[in-house]
């Protein structure tokens, strides 16, 4: 592969002697890159203390690196046979796999090549852990390539600079322990944009015609012919990382749609233009196809046709736009119809396509709302898909100054706008290519944050562009070159330095001071610390793994994908945990337990147009659900089988309870009334109201599920001081309670159970308690206690879920139980009731 532009190894022109000095002069900017990169990487890699754990844990960041990591270990056991449907989430109707196979693949060939194809688990996590890194890194290869073929090496070397120390979503995404597939989508998506530029530039330079192709003119056609291939083998790697690469599509056919346009105006031949975007494109659809499930039809999140579709698509618009722009030259026709051409053409094609095909024409309309709209709802709740210019509805521009820095976000657009300039002024295909990139993505992180570590890319490239111009205005190649020409060794150094002028001196400063300092100092922050589950939630799921009964599931099995309109085959010993849905994949991966909700915002329920809707069954009705019985009720809804329970257990955590208690609501679009204006003294404060506390993750988490007679806390881990001890005391105040205004279990796990029935007699209309004391694995105690009245004949009735005899083999190995016997009382008599787990678990009768 041939990087150095205008070298041409076999010409008999080009003597050797010259390509050496090529070479040799290339070697410094070599050297720098490399550099450069390696830095990147141990910027990447400070944090592995908070990954690679003193008890030998090894903690993967944020949510879905935990997912890649399962999918990595089931290909690795079935190798290479890749899970393409996974029952052991989004209980119990399961989910297919919407993730690409390259990163898992290329994990997979590391870890079978360096375990001589026989990995330990510790190499399999050592690789996953350190693989973003590895990738974030190589990224300074391609931002270079684009800054030098944009403003000459020195902007190159200054784009690598700043995107090695590029802070925000990029770094946090190519961090040791983020094993995400976010990085490959920056890495293969720059390198896409890297080869097409080197294919444009090179076809342009050769004023490539389609004739030179016809007439078998290599000379002219086997540069940009081997740059194309190479780009669209970049652009299916970057496909084969995320299914929603369709937007580098829409982008190359946004950038040239504006080419042909400039180039008609010019009155320039744009056939450079089509042979590489045809080429390009149609390598992509070819080595797409294989992956491709005929059974996802045109869906944009699996690969499907739609991926093959809109590949061939592009291909055929650049052959359309050709084939338009010659006959406007060969009839002689004005250069501004030629606009007006396209337009018209582009409506009859939508037209068309939706005739022909209505699935592949509604993707295509909705997807500039999903890309570039602001969401709302639940899904507005969702961090990395709310528009990074919004928190909470307000306009902001904090979270961009957090990924960019205020320096480097303000340069890109200054960048943009020169941009501008030159296209208008003086085209040049690689700098309206940069433009338009950089524009869409910019609209893009309006839509949604998350892409926030694609415009990195964009404002590294762009900032050294500015960069690289105000070295151009203080005379910068002037001293390039004196440089070269009388430094030979370092004893030559201090003789140079006279020719160092003031204003070459102080911009070098300003761009360190200005665009490079901010970024590092950025980037060291994010390096103290890296996301991931915490303590509590990692001890959660070990224990879930190890004393909850055994789900009947082969974990690293291959399971077939049921008909359609059938439910996954689950063996009766299955069942599902329910918790919010940020925690599904820990709770797969490292409890190997089956969530009912997940981060694929599966399971989640609630409504998502309006609240004529009907509150779907899930998570999100679950939590927020005003009484046990309502509760149950979605519990057992969630499960189409009438005969199950859609889940066995159920986790919270402190933060469901408080923080993320909005989002809960914000899903089933019913957020009033939750919290409402108390007089506090001095003024009004929005506290907790009697609605949220007749909530179930209220009813659990705070209040430990006291009076409930089918759910039983059955482990709590460790207490951290929270905003629990303040809802408490809001929640004695309302209630005329005394409930221990304390921080409790920071997660805590219940059980979903039928209860055993106690009954008795007293006397008619008596009111009748019973309570024990819970003892709890971390020594914490709390009541339990249910009131009723007997009725007309004195008979009376409890439910409760708690056995006062320890478990049973097979069931749940809890560690929190009644310290001794359930105590009913009335009037001035008292019973003391002992059950067992066995009726706890079959809803058995016990009479006093």
């Amino acid at each position: 592969m041939r990087l150095l532009k205008g070298i041409n190894m076999n010409s008999e022109d080009y003597p050797a002697s010259v390509f050496k000095n090529k070479i040799k002069s290339s070697l410094p900017y070599t050297l720098a890159v490399a550099i450069i990169g390696f830095v990147s990487l141990w910027i990447r890699t400070r944090p592995s203390e908070y990954v690679f754990l003193s008890n030998g844990f090894v903690r993967f960041g944020g949510n879905d690196p935990w997912y890649h990591m399962r999918t990595l270990n089931v290909l690795l056991e079935n190798y290479p046979q890749r899970m393409f449907f996974n029952p052991m989430t989004n209980y119990p109707y399961g989910s297919y796999i919407h993730f690409g196979p390259l990163f898992d693949q290329m994990m997979a060939i590391i870890s079978l090549i360096l375990g001589l194809g026989s990995p330990s688990q510790d190499l399999i996590n050592t690789v996953g852990a350190y693989f973003p890194a590895v990738l974030g890194a190589l990224t300074v290869i391609p931002v270079y390539y684009i800054g030098k073929y944009l403003g000459g090496r020195k902007t190159g070397i200054l784009a690598a600079v700043l995107i090695a120390f590029a802070p925000g979503q990029f770094l946090s995404r190519s961090i040791i322990g983020f094993t995400d597939h976010h990085v490959a989508e920056s890495l293969f998506s720059t390198f896409f944009m890297m080869f097409f530029m080197l294919a444009i530039i090179t076809a342009k330079k050769n004023n490539l015609r389609f004739e030179d192709l016809f007439n078998k003119n290599f000379n002219v056609v086997k540069e940009p012919l081997i740059y194309s291939v190479i780009a669209g083998v970049m652009y299916s790697a970057y496909q084969l990382s995320w299914p929603g690469a369709s937007l580098f599509l829409f982008i190359a056919l946004v950038y040239a749609v504006v080419q042909y346009i400039l180039d008609n105006f010019n009155g320039e031949s744009s056939d450079y233009l089509g042979f590489t975007g045809i080429i390009t494109f149609l390598v992509s659809a070819i080595l797409i196809l294989p992956f491709v499930h005929p059974d996802m039809g045109f869906s944009l999140y699996y690969y499907s046709w739609f991926h093959v579709a809109t590949a061939t698509g592009i291909v055929v618009c650049f052959g359309i736009l050709s084939f338009i722009e010659r006959e406007f030259k060969n009839r002689n026709l004005k250069a501004y119809y030629y606009p007006l051409a396209i337009f018209g053409l582009g409506i009859f094609g939508l037209l068309a396509i939706r005739i022909a095909s209505p699935p592949i024409y509604s993707l295509i309309i909705n997807a500039p709302h999903t890309v570039f709209g602001v969401q709302t709802g639940g899904p507005s709740t969702i961090a990395e898909v709310s528009s990074i210019f919004y928190d909470g509805g307000v306009f902001t521009l904090s979270r961009v100054f957090g990924n960019f820095t205020a320096s480097g976000f303000f340069a890109s657009l200054l960048g943009m706008l020169v941009l501008i300039a030159n296209a208008v002024r003086k085209p040049k295909p690689e700098k309206v290519l940069v433009l338009v990139w950089s524009v869409l993505i910019l609209f893009t992180i309006y839509g949604q944050n998350r892409f926030a570590y694609y415009y990195s890319i964009n404002v590294s490239i762009l900032s050294a562009y500015i960069g690289g111009l105000l070295l151009e205005k203080v005379k910068w190649n002037e001293l390039d070159e004196k440089f070269k020409s009388t430094v030979k060794s370092p004893a030559d150094i201090p003789g140079f330095l006279k020719f160092l002028r003031v204003e070459q001196v102080l911009t070098v400063l300003a761009i360190v001071v200005v665009l490079i300092y901010p970024v590092y100092g950025s980037a060291m922050e994010l390096t103290k610390g890296t996301g991931g589950p915490d303590g509590p939630w990692i001890e959660t799921c070990l224990w879930l793994k190890s004393y909850t009964p055994d789900p009947g599931m082969d974990y690293n099995g291959i399971y077939e994908a049921p008909e359609d309109g059938k439910l996954f085959d689950y063996p009766d010993s299955a069942y599902g945990i329910m918790s919010w849905w940020d925690y599904g994949h820990w709770i797969e991966t490292i409890g190997q337990r089956m969530p009912n909700s997940n981060p694929f915002q599966a399971g989640i329920g609630g409504r998502r147009g309006s609240m004529e809707e009907e509150n779907q069954p899930g998570s999100s009705t679950f939590f927020t659900a005003q009484s046990e019985e309502e509760a149950t009720e979605v519990l057992e809804a969630i499960h189409p089988d009438p005969e199950k329970e859609g889940a066995r257990y159920i986790i919270s955590d402190i933060e469901m309870a408080t923080g993320k208690f909005y989002a809960m609501t914000a899903w089933t679009l019913d957020t009033e009334g939750y919290y409402q204006p108390y007089w506090t003294g001095s003024d009004y404060q929005y506290l907790p109201s009697t609605r949220y506390f007749d909530s179930m993750v209220s009813r659990l988490h705070l209040l430990d599920g006291n009076g409930l007679k089918h759910y039983r806390l059955v482990h709590e881990t460790w207490a951290y001081q929270t905003q629990e001890a303040g809802y408490k005391q809001v929640y004695n105040l309302l209630y005329g309670s005394s409930v221990p205004e304390v921080d409790s279990g920071y997660v805590k796990i219940f059980e979903y159970v039928m209860g055993a029935k106690i009954t008795g007699t007293a006397s008619p209309n008596e009111t009748v308690n019973i309570n024990t004391t819970i003892l709890t694995g971390q020594g914490r105690t709390f009541e339990y206690s249910q009131s009723t009245s007997s009725d007309s004949e004195g008979r009376y009735e409890f439910t409760v879920p708690y056995p006062t005899e320890g478990p049973i083999p097979g069931e749940t190995q809890f560690d929190t139980a009644p310290a001794g016997a359930y105590v009913v009382s009335y009037g001035d008599i008292t019973k003391e009731v002992r059950v067992n787990e066995e009726a706890v678990l079959n809803g058995q009768e016990i009479k006093i």
